[in-house]
């Protein structure tokens, strides 16, 4: 454990990459897919984006971080906000500074730009506090605990690059998995990231949604694996909610991890037209009992399927299968 010569937060600094833009010959701009990152990883696959000649990545970024401790404890003044993005294998360092989005300065917003050129492989993007404590200015009071990792040539968002999807017989496996010895996959949540649980007693499932062979099977796999993605969310979600920490006064925390990612990214539709800190309050409080939770179930379902992307893939699914019979009639 690094010691420092002056006060530091004790409370959690979080981040997320909001959107990414990409920006290619003449000045052309697109949005990244939602595909392209990942809240509970932490990164963005910039290989997803559907351009060859893209140029340069502008991230927009939101930061939160303890006000009420900084407010309290009255070690810092001047304090400020700055995302650094930096990749060591081309020695390239990247630092813009947020801005606070309302006069609470709880949350900051801002963008950081990273030129196609200037890297090769993956860049770390990290969110730190700033102030002048006892005199000297510039010092970093705070940090987020896990940077973002922006990959320029992957194009799955996985921080091990591979997604935690195995595949087992739920009738011989584990005793927590007989029980669903039916189902063809289950969302296990219960390691420090979410995985996917692929029931191979189903004959050919695994083969369908990991390696199609077909076109058909390729269109089936893939709305398959949206509404896997979609129960991920959905899973994340009610584990992120299930174990908040709480203020003296009863109001809920974000957590700092990847949990606090999953919940500002959902809340907004679970819960919509309010801030994020009284919607985990009203979500706190219909699970508590007061309200009525179950009417937050279908709210939590469409949060999910939006972040899954299942109406787009849907509708892509319905157009492919519409192609395929025209040209099999023809």
């Amino acid at each position: 454990m690094k010691v420092y010569p002056y006060p530091r937060l004790a409370g959690s600094v979080t981040a997320r990459v909001t959107a990414v833009q990409l920006r290619g010959s003449g000045d052309s701009r697109e949005q990244l897919d939602s595909r392209g990152s990942s809240v509970v990883e932490q990164v963005v696959a910039l290989g997803m984006a559907e351009r060859d000649d893209w140029q340069t990545a502008r991230l927009a970024l939101t930061a939160t971080v303890p006000l009420r401790e900084i407010e309290t404890k009255g070690h810092w003044s001047d304090v400020e906000v700055v995302a650094v993005l930096t990749e060591g294998i081309t020695n390239t360092r990247t630092v813009t500074r947020m801005e606070p989005r309302s006069d609470s300065h709880r949350e900051w917003t801002g963008e950081i730009e990273l030129d196609r050129d200037n890297h090769a492989d993956r860049a770390s993007l990290v969110v730190h506090v700033v102030a002048t404590v006892q005199g000297v200015a510039g010092r970093i009071i705070g940090s987020t605990d896990q940077e973002w990792l922006i990959d320029v040539t992957s194009d799955v968002p996985f921080r091990d690059r591979q997604l935690d999807v195995s595949s087992v017989s739920f009738a011989r496996g584990a005793e927590w998995l007989r029980s669903f010895r039916e189902a063809p996959w289950v969302v296990d949540t219960s390691g420090r990231m979410p995985a996917v649980r692929l029931n191979s007693d189903f004959e050919g499932f695994s083969a369908l949604v990991q390696d199609p062979g077909s076109k058909m099977e390729s269109i089936v796999g893939e709305i398959l694996l949206a509404q896997m993605c979609a129960d991920v969310w959905t899973a994340v979600f009610h584990t992120a909610i299930g174990d908040l920490e709480t203020e003296d006064d009863g109001t809920p925390l974000f957590p700092p991890d990847w949990r606090g990612a999953v919940l500002r990214e959902m809340l907004p539709d679970v819960v919509p037209g309010r801030s994020e800190e009284d919607a985990l309050r009203e979500v706190q409080t219909r699970r508590a009992g007061e309200g009525s939770w179950t009417d937050l179930q279908p709210r939590i379902q469409y949060a999910a399927a939006r972040r899954a992307e299942v109406p787009r893939i849907l509708a892509s699914t319905v157009r492919d299968i519409e192609r395929l019979e025209q040209e099999t009639l023809a």
